[in-house]
């Protein structure tokens, strides 16, 4: 916890004079999003709020923000938590992201479009897939999708999906192997953004989709597995 608080010490600088509830909303989310706060983690009122430099009603009132877009639950004498998701989250998840993801290139209009900050996000999964960075790796991973949908140029949809992948990224935590999960991805964000670049958008607008397809399946037989698993070591435990 120490290191996430020092990293939310950097960010106290965002908030400047009119800080509020909703600003540190922002800054959890992404903190959420970046994967420094993994599912199940405790969120202390004390450490964060002293790192941010912000009161306990503001902390508190920002939690409640968070809880409501099912990043954050309140366990009643207990505190505050970052979620963890059900399979039926995760399948929701990728529900959403086939909709409003598959729909923004369907919709894209005629080349050339923005593409430099998705071929940042490609270099930056390459990068940290040879430095063995994997975490790092599906963190680029977002990034593409993320600038994916900002193509759209609708604040509305980039504030829906920002919370939609901060639940993501719940998801990836939970699962054992994260390069098995995110290395087959590097290639395939590649081959959209090619797609992209020659005005092939019903091209990437298939692969697309079945990369969404793939990535949710390996996703829920993850957490499948980890389920089976753990009821396995409870039985065990109680035998």
């Amino acid at each position: 916890m120490a290191q996430e608080l020092t990293g939310l010490a950097d960010d106290r600088a965002l908030l400047g004079r009119t800080s509020t509830a909703e600003r540190v909303s922002d800054i959890l989310r992404s903190r959420i999003a970046e994967g420094y706060f993994p599912p199940g983690t405790r969120l202390s009122e004390d450490g964060i709020g002293g790192a941010l430099g912000v009161s306990r009603n503001t902390l508190r009132e920002a939690f409640r923000l968070l809880t409501h877009e099912r990043l954050l639950v309140h366990e009643l004498n207990r505190g505050v938590f970052v979620r963890v998701l059900t399979v039926e989250d995760v399948v929701d998840i990728y529900r959403t992201r086939t909709l409003v993801e598959c729909a923004v290139v369907r919709g894209l209009g005629a080349p050339p479009f923005a593409l430099d900050r998705l071929t940042a996000a490609v270099g930056d999964g390459r990068r940290a897939a040879r430095e063995g960075d994997w975490k790092a790796v599906g963190t680029a991973n977002i990034h593409f999708h993320r600038e994916l949908v900002a193509l759209a140029g609708s604040e509305r949809t980039d504030e829906l999906m920002r919370t939609v992948f901060a639940e993501l990224r719940l998801a990836f935590h939970l699962v054992d192997d994260p390069r098995r999960l995110h290395e087959p991805y590097i290639g395939r964000n590649a081959e959209i953004l090619r797609a992209l670049g020659e005005g092939e958008t019903k091209t990437a607008e298939r692969l697309l989709a079945g990369y969404l397809a793939d990535s949710r399946e390996r996703v829920t037989e993850a957490y499948l597995r980890r389920v089976g698993d753990e009821g396995a070591a409870g039985r065990g435990a109680g035998d």
